[in-house]
């Protein structure tokens, strides 16, 4: 997703100070006082209202936590929400295949969003979850005391959950609390040799899951595009692909963009769902815009069958060059020329900013081509040469990457 509006670079996210030789590229000190001043008047005339806008009300997600900390089953308490993935698997596995069910329909807001559950019954009470949360929107949209906008907002969730709802699609994640979180899974997660987890930037949420419109700038599209990718380039290899925007994400020009502390949220959970994945085949983190903040917080904590990390439109990873992601992980990176983040002034600024441009050449990462592709949304985008080396990437096929 876009990260902020295309013609107010400056209202993005600032990222870092250019190296001494210059590699940032055109930065001057009159560029350096405008972001500084753009970031003053974001502070003080957007403050921190975004994150009441993001957290929304507690509803359905918070009855079901408290039913799920008062439930058994078999006489068994069950494990807290924040429990090790490994201490849930292993309360499952414990379970009966009906008893397994019956969690997963009685308490699907809690099961569908549980690191450590089995795939399957994941898919399985996220179904339960979206068939309850579309009939609360189809009575909230046809409810009459409800204001227009009301019922309007309550129209486009159903029809999103019903549209996710749709036979095949593999829910892995979701909470319709407030703005909403999703991810979904494109192939044979269980059985794949090669994962790789698409991690979107700001303005994602349930409605912006997935798009009709600009498909492809959609988490659920760019995923699905990368995988059928996969499949092309590498027939004979199980591929997976995760869309995940199981993280809330900053809005539009919020100040929320320009700081750390969305991400460093995203990122940890981003490490839970790494650590809880199933099998034992390499892991790539495929980032785009402020999914890549995401990413380069969570990548030198993560385990250690993340091969790959590879951003798109990033305006930083907080990290001071790509050796400090980790010595066993390949970094890359890629932006096309008219993407209009390349614009936006890198500076480091009393917690404001996200570090080195990963498009210099100091930075160290691997830097790749992205022929066809245009401005900061169309990484994904099919018959690009950015898609094509991101599916390399994905798939390990390193020899197929076309570096610039």
């Amino acid at each position: 997703m876009s990260f902020s509006h295309p013609h107010t670079p400056a209202a993005g996210t600032p990222a870092a100070v250019p190296s001494p030789d210059g590699t940032a590229g055109g930065f001057t000190l009159s560029r350096f006082l405008l972001a500084v001043a753009v970031v003053f008047v974001l502070l003080v005339t957007t403050g921190w209202t975004a994150r009441q806008m993001q957290n929304g009300t507690p509803g359905a997600r918070t009855a079901a936590l408290t039913a799920w900390e008062q439930g058994t089953i078999a006489g068994r308490d069950l494990p807290d929400v924040d429990a090790a993935p490994t201490r849930v698997a292993a309360f499952f596995d414990a379970l009966t295949p009906g008893q397994r069910r019956r969690l997963a329909d009685r308490h699907a807001l809690v099961v569908g969003n549980l690191n450590g559950v089995p795939v399957g019954l994941r898919y399985r009470a996220n179904r339960v979850a979206l068939t309850e949360a579309a009939e609360r929107e189809r009575r909230r949209h046809a409810d009459e005391r409800l204001s227009p906008t009301g019922r309007h907002t309550a129209g486009r969730r159903m029809h999103r959950f019903d549209s996710m709802l749709e036979e095949g699609r593999q829910i892995l994640a979701f909470d319709p609390t407030g703005l909403g979180r999703a991810a979904e899974v494109f192939g044979d997660l269980e059985r794949a040799e090669r994962i790789s987890v698409v991690v979107p930037g700001a303005d994602v949420d349930l409605l912006t899951f997935e798009r009709t419109r600009m498909k492809y700038a959609a988490p659920a599209g760019m995923a699905e595009a990368l995988h059928e990718e996969q499949r092309a380039a590498a027939p004979a290899m199980r591929t997976a692909t995760i869309a995940w925007a199981d993280y809330t994400a900053p809005r539009g020009t919020s100040v929320d963009t320009a700081t750390g502390e969305l991400a460093r949220a995203g990122a940890g959970r981003l490490l839970d769902l790494l650590s809880a994945l199933p099998g034992e085949g390499g892991v790539a983190l495929l980032c785009h815009s402020y999914g890549s903040v995401v990413c380069g917080l969570a990548v030198p904590d993560a385990p250690g069958r993340i091969t790959d990390v590879a951003v798109a439109g990033s305006p930083g990873v907080r990290a001071g060059s790509a050796r400090d992601l980790g010595r066993e992980v390949r970094v890359w990176a890629m932006r096309t020329s008219d993407d209009w983040i390349g614009d936006v002034p890198h500076l480091s600024l009393g917690g404001l900013g996200h570090g080195p441009d990963p498009m210099s050449e100091s930075f160290g990462a691997r830097r790749l081509t992205t022929d066809g592709a245009e401005g900061h949304t169309g990484y994904f985008v099919p018959g690009t040469g950015s898609l094509e080396n991101l599916a390399a990437v994905g798939t390990g096929a390193y020899h197929s990457a076309e570096l610039r």
